[in-house]
């Protein structure tokens, strides 16, 4: 026999089974999650449709949104205009939230992996505000050269120079840890937004008003023509958020566990800011400006699901759906019929639990 020693059934640690159930029970509690986000989602969306100045009743409104799938499936019971409300003006409102809300909660979780910062969400770090003006530039001074396609591509191109200008200032000042990271974004994004309101100053007065009231963030001009955009971007990003999960796990443990795992860190980096800048500027260019959903959404699902990416990123597109369609129904009826922009309902909410968040980090 060799010399080298054999590893016997009793040599086991005693543990490893605990710690199989403990995975096993983990992997049963995340699909409890998403099972209950997936059920609250259908009910929010029915609830967040039916609600309004004009109150439609829940089982109205699925029966309108089977009668568009399926004609003539169900016996309308419901007017003409109650119809054209529902499917014409909320539904593709509640969908636009619910988009909006999973990609920024996607972009808060991928950005706090690669920074390692659990601070940063694409506000902070100045994204949405490069999003915003191009986003500005392309409504009260280029004009739609490109058609629909103008205001998301303007914004992606404004996002992504925002991206670059953090990256730059960290480069040229050192500043290289997570919390430096963080103070650059806050930086470019108070250089930006000024550029934005200098924009606006530039523009045409009898539009400034609308742009105005789009940079406080807003879902009122939802139309299915836009819906393509956003739901187009989530199709094409989130499989590669959701396929890198394991080196995103990797990137929050540093960059040389990253390194010997075979990850191009700054390679890889890159590629994140970029794709969270390609869904934030697509986002901004049809929501205006919300902040905080980034920051508070991958916080919460950690502490339901654990850290590990494989179960973050689902869960945070769930919840980030759910919230927004809260967060919109909010804007709508606390002050009916006037229209809140709904950027002023995740300010306040997302500004408490930044607050909540300090004060559990200083403890």
């Amino acid at each position: 026999m060799s010399g080298r020693a054999v590893l016997r059934p009793g040599d086991l640690p005693r543990e490893l089974p605990v710690r199989a159930a403990h995975a096993s029970d983990g992997k049963g509690r995340f699909r409890l999650v998403v099972l209950c986000c997936l059920g609250l989602l259908v009910l929010s969306f029915l609830v967040a449709v039916g609600t309004g100045s004009v109150p439609v009743p829940v089982g109205h409104v699925a029966g309108i949104l089977i009668n568009k799938l399926l004609p003539g499936a169900v016996e309308p019971v419901w007017s003409a205009g109650r119809e054209a409300i529902v499917w014409d003006i909320r539904i593709p409102r509640a969908i636009l939230a619910a988009c909006v809300g999973a990609g920024l909660a996607a972009v808060g979780a991928a950005l706090q992996a690669v920074t390692r910062n659990p601070l940063a969400d694409p506000h902070l770090l100045g994204i949405s505000a490069g999003g915003a003006c191009g986003a500005i530039t392309a409504l009260l001074h280029t004009g739609l050269f490109l058609g629909l396609l103008t205001v998301p591509v303007m914004a992606f191109g404004g996002a992504l120079l925002a991206t670059a200008m953090v990256l730059a200032v960290t480069r040229l000042t050192g500043a290289t840890s997570a919390d430096k990271l963080v103070l650059a974004g806050v930086a470019v994004s108070f250089i930006l937004m000024s550029l934005g309101n200098m924009l606006i100053f530039m523009g045409d007065p009898r539009a400034t008003h609308t742009v105005i009231f789009w940079m406080l963030g807003g879902l009122g001009l939802a139309q299915w023509s836009h819906l393509v955009f956003p739901i187009g971007v989530l199709a094409l990003t989130v499989p590669y958020l959701i396929a890198r999960a394991e080196d995103l796990n990797a990137m929050t443990i540093g960059d040389e566990t990253a390194a010997t795992l075979g990850i191009a860190v700054t390679r890889f980096r890159l590629t994140i800011f970029v794709v969270c800048s390609l869904i934030t500027g697509v986002m901004v260019a049809f929501s205006g400006i919300i902040g905080f959903v980034g920051l508070m959404v991958p916080h919460i699902v950690r502490r339901i699901t654990g850290g590990s990416y494989r179960r973050v990123l689902p869960a945070s597109l769930l919840a980030g759906a759910l919230i927004m369609i809260w967060a919109d129904l909010a804007a709508r009826t606390l002050l009916a019929p006037e229209d809140i922009p709904v950027g002023i309902v995740t300010g306040f909410l997302g500004g408490v639990f930044f607050l909540g968040l300090l004060r559990r980090q200083s403890g």
